[in-house]
């Protein structure tokens, strides 16, 4: 016989899960210090303008 959930119960979960992915994902985002954003940012226009200067014209 399969064992009885309750919807109720694991919906609640679901969304507690999801909460708390959402929550990690904002806190590696958002959970940094000024000076270390303006950095990551410098760091990809620097690699962008480092990949497009050794581009060939087609």
């Amino acid at each position: 016989m399969a064992e009885i959930i309750n919807l109720n119960r694991a919906r609640k979960a679901k969304a507690r899960g999801e909460a708390q992915a959402t929550a990690a994902a904002n806190r590696v985002a958002h959970g940094r210090a000024k000076a270390e954003k303006q950095a990551a940012k410098a760091e990809v226009e620097r690699r962008t303008r480092e990949l497009d200067g050794v581009k060939r014209e087609r």
